[in-house]
């Protein structure tokens, strides 16, 4: 009865490794990209494009018309980035 019980044992431990394995996997894939600041603007550059805090270009954009979110900055007459 013990090789029984051992066995048990053995296969909710490798459950569990499993579950936290699946658990930490998909928490990385959901949490991936860095989180959109909120207390940053979005940015209307020169060109029109707008820029939302977590796009590629934001920290480059220099010359821009701030807005408090991205629907304001394309209400406004902006686009969303090609890239």
């Amino acid at each position: 009865m013990s090789l029984q019980n051992n066995f048990w044992k053995y296969k909710n431990y490798h459950k569990k490794i499993f579950l936290i394995t699946v658990l930490l996997f998909t928490s990385n894939i959901l949490y991936a990209g860095e989180p959109p600041k909120t207390n940053e603007p979005v940015k209307m550059s020169k060109s029109g494009i707008c820029h939302a805090p977590n796009s590629t270009y934001y920290a480059k954009t220099k010359n821009f018309t701030p807005y408090k979110t991205l629907k304001e900055c394309l209400d406004a007459g902006g686009r969303l980035p090609k890239r």
